[in-house]
């Protein structure tokens, strides 16, 4: 006999601006996640976007939170003790600029959740929401993370399920749920589209994340690799994930009910 559907889960939106925000008021979800560079897997974004992007939330009929990405590079996540201390700056300012939560990850020598770090990133969070973001994917054994954030005052963990695709990892998403057992959030993404929405929901996650991007050619030459252009929030594709959610919902209570 299977498990009962679960609550509609949490929408979070991943935005580079504050136009990415407003799609998110618009179309009434959870929070956002803002970052820079998309396209890196998403970075820092600038203390002047973060102070716009809570304007532009508290412009929301509902609580629209804003949780910032706190990632000084790309590559891995193994940090050194200068690019922590950076860290635990840009999470202290985000907060103080009205962030509702912050998104941060950090892994050991042995590939798994870095405590230490973990440590004092929650405390610059100072009592606001903290993600441990998709170095959970990378490590050394997701499931194995997944159990060891738990027990460290997070919040979610947002993961694809070790997958390229948060479909791809389906199956170790259903884990991953099983194993959190409530002490702490899972939040699928990495590809969520619309037609992804009925298979991730079967399992059991807390959240859906996903980013509705579209890419924007650029003009003129080129100034750096790969710099053809850059990405926007495309409502359109934001409102199918939205709309693939609540469908989804309704034709399971409808199951219920029956």
């Amino acid at each position: 006999m299977s498990a009962g559907p679960q609550r509609t889960p949490a929408l979070e939106l991943a935005v580079q601006d504050v136009a990415g925000v407003r799609v998110a008021v618009h179309l009434g979800l959870e929070r956002v996640e803002l970052c820079s560079a998309l396209a890196l897997g998403g970075l820092t974004p600038s203390l002047a976007v973060v102070e716009a992007a809570v304007a532009a939330a508290a412009t929301a009929a509902g609580a629209v939170g804003v949780h910032v990405l706190v990632r000084p590079r790309a590559g891995d996540f193994r940090y050194d003790a200068d690019e922590v201390d950076v860290m635990v700056a840009d999470v202290h300012r985000a907060v103080a600029a009205g962030a509702d939560g912050v998104v941060v990850g950090a892994l050991d020598d042995a590939g798994l959740p870095d405590p230490a770090v973990l440590d004092r990133l929650r405390e610059a969070a100072d009592g606001v929401q903290v993600t441990f973001h998709r170095a959970v994917d990378v490590s050394a054994d997701p499931v194995r993370a997944l159990d060891l954030v738990a027990g460290s005052g997070v919040t979610r963990v947002l993961t694809s399920g070790g997958g390229p695709r948060a479909v791809d990892g389906a199956g170790c998403l259903r884990r991953m749920v099983e194993v959190a057992a409530g002490r702490v959030e899972v939040m699928a993404g990495a590809g969520v589209d619309a037609a992804a929405v009925p298979e991730l929901l079967a399992t059991g996650v807390d959240a859906l994340h996903f980013s509705a991007k579209r890419r924007v050619s650029a003009r003129g030459i080129p100034l750096g690799q790969s710099e053809d252009g850059h990405d926007v929030t495309d409502e359109g594709l934001a409102a199918a994930v939205v709309a693939a959610v609540r469908g989804s919902a309704g034709v399971a209570s409808l199951r219920l009910g029956s």
